[in-house]
């Protein structure tokens, strides 16, 4: 007998009261509920620090069973690497629309500032900053290091685009590039969530503060300053002398 497809509205309502959702809905929920999960994590690990948060904390904090959280991850360690991505994620997301050829790179570098900024006040933040290494494997290890040197690469590169283009004035991308990073990770150390200060505001500060200062200026007026020292700068360049045995 030939198999009949009912096409009929009681037989299309019946389809679709199906308690098993479509295998794209399924795994959208699941992705949902393991971002959840590592989120939670990142908060805990934040609040009470790697070693001094469990499983079990992190389960109460979702309301669920200890086993539904190893549903999503393996363990402890694969949920501090998981955070870590997901942090550095969002810098790699802002890097990769600054690659596209639109605007000069000052501005490109704009966006990269703020989802840097604003990635390291997440959730995540802390995870990204204070954890330590030894707490990963040496796989994930290599891994995390490897995200970070296409970050700082991508930040240099940027700063070499801005220097030939006219936008930026930098001497040396790789010193501007770690100082960069070093104030901006510096974030997870003193940003608080309860503070009145949002994320993205404090993405909108650090944007102001740096790359405002990397505008080129009129040179001028600084080479006339270094023909002419001051009387402070002549004494201490003859005391700095003097020490020296000159």
């Amino acid at each position: 007998m030939p198999f009949i497809t009912d096409t009929s509205a009681e037989g299309t309502a019946a389809q679709a009261a199906s308690p098993w959702p479509a295998r794209r809905v399924r795994t959208r929920d699941r992705d949902a509920k393991r971002e959840a999960v590592i989120k939670a994590a990142a908060r805990a690990f934040r609040e009470h620090g790697f070693h001094n948060t469990s499983i079990d904390d992190i389960a109460r904090a979702l309301n669920v069973t200890k086993p539904t959280v190893y549903y999503y991850v393996a363990n402890k360690e694969q949920l501090l690497f998981a955070c870590f991505v997901a942090g550095l994620d969002r810098i790699r997301m802002a890097l990769n629309q600054a690659g596209r050829p639109k605007g000069v790179a000052l501005e490109r570098l704009r966006g990269v500032v703020s989802g840097y900024a604003q990635a390291i006040a997440s959730e995540y933040g802390w995870c990204m900053v204070r954890a330590e290494d030894q707490d990963l494997s040496p796989a994930m290890g290599a891994k995390i290091k490897a995200l970070k040197s296409e970050i700082d690469q991508g930040i240099r590169r940027l700063l070499r685009e801005g220097e030939s283009d006219g936008s930026i004035q930098c001497a040396n991308p790789k010193m501007t590039a770690f100082a960069l990073a070093g104030a901006l990770n510096w974030i997870a150390h003193w940003y608080r969530h309860d503070q009145s200060m949002s994320p993205r505001e404090v993405a909108l500060a650090f944007e102001t503060i740096f790359l405002d200062g990397l505008k080129p200026r009129d040179a001028g007026p600084l080479r006339s300053a270094r023909r002419v020292p001051t009387a402070r700068s002549a004494r201490s360049t003859r005391a700095l002398q003097r020490s020296r045995g000159a």
